[in-house]
């Protein structure tokens, strides 16, 4: 068996990959770690899981924290994880990081996420960077089966990047200009409770929130161009909504000249053939389509009658954009089957 170290155990997304690999057929958790809520098994802080998973949770500097493992998955905030990994390195083990601290190849680039998060600008494993492979894996499974660093995608990023990659391909998005109106459920905000995502705020109100300056954009913008070969600019408009999890983007762009929505929605099905989590339809769809699943719900809409290209798609922001994105690439990166662990529907209502 695949051994894996979790570091962040308790938060969303750690106990969300903790139930994907109760599943798992090879691979499996060795050791939980966490900054708070240490000392009892993961059951007691989330009972759902006694029975199933009745570890212990380790602080970082408990001698079991360093049991032997292949791979240590931080589910941490940015920051942790350049801190931890190169030693972990040095150890043989892969990497795979949930924050924005390896989802960039250059100290600039970092520099400039960071600096949109108002959080330190110096990268403090700059020598790591170059090893890092962005983990979306639809587009660089390649690249990630070779890789010993990936950064986990950002949960916002997962909908738009894949919501718009095969226009940007294939050139059906003329100036380059994009919108993209992102909704998002109160458990994107994480574990802790922050003012605007907790119930009292979150309950019957909708609002938008970082309207310049998401650190989400740079992501987006920079795998759109790599596809389109051009330059690509996205206007993101984020908003919570009173929905445990889920998030719908809905994006637009003025179609190029003689794409229609025939040939949008046939480009949208050629590029995601060989794609198994990603689900191409012209008809409508819904966060409840893929609560709790690996699953994306791509809707090709477009409106010929003012040339508009309109893409929406629903992911599950704690599966698809997190837990389930990373075991994804955890898979790529040991040789196994991409769906394994991950063959799920999902739960309805």
């Amino acid at each position: 068996m695949i051994k894996v170290k979790l570091v962040g155990a308790t938060g969303y997304g750690g106990v969300g990959l903790i139930e994907l690999l109760l599943r798992h057929p090879e691979i499996e958790v060795s050791t939980l770690i966490a900054a708070n809520d240490t000392g009892k098994p993961i059951s007691h802080f989330y009972p759902h899981l006694q029975g199933f998973c009745d570890m212990m949770v380790y602080a970082a500097d408990a001698p079991e924290a360093d049991a032997d493992a292949d791979v240590v998955v931080y589910s941490t905030p940015d920051g942790i994880g350049m801190q931890l990994a190169p030693e972990e390195v040095k150890k043989g083990r892969k990497v795979l990081d949930y924050s924005g601290d390896f989802r960039f190849n250059s100290v600039e680039l970092y520099k400039e996420y960071a600096t949109r998060l108002g959080l330190p600008p110096t990268h403090k494993s700059p020598e790591l960077l170059k090893q890092a492979v962005y983990g979306l894996t639809e587009l660089h499974r390649d690249k990630i089966a070779e890789a010993n660093i990936v950064g986990n995608p950002g949960c916002y990023a997962v909908a738009c990047i894949l919501g718009l990659a095969p226009a940007a391909q294939a050139g059906m998005i003329e100036n380059g200009k994009i919108i993209c109106d992102g909704k998002t459920g109160i458990s994107g905000g994480g574990k802790k409770p922050k003012p605007g995502f907790h119930y009292p705020e979150a309950y019957d109100n909708t609002y938008a929130y970082r309207l310049t300056g998401h650190q989400h954009v740079m992501e987006v913008e920079r795998e759109l161009s790599l596809l389109a070969g051009c330059e690509i600019q996205t206007t993101f408009t984020p908003q919570v909504v009173p929905m445990s999890r889920g998030i719908m983007a809905t994006l637009y762009g003025t179609l190029a000249a003689n794409a229609t929505q025939k040939k949008v929605l046939a480009a949208y099905k050629a590029f995601y053939a060989d794609k198994p989590f990603i689900r191409v339809s012209d008809a409508p769809s819904s966060t409840s389509h893929v609560r709790g699943s690996n699953f994306v719900n791509i809707t090709v809409a477009c409106d010929e009658r003012t040339g508009t290209l309109r893409i929406i798609s629903h992911i599950d922001n704690l599966i698809k954009g997190q837990a389930g994105s990373a075991l994804q690439n955890l898979n790529i990166m040991f040789g196994l089957d991409e769906m394994a662990g991950l063959q799920l529907p999902g739960a309805h209502p």
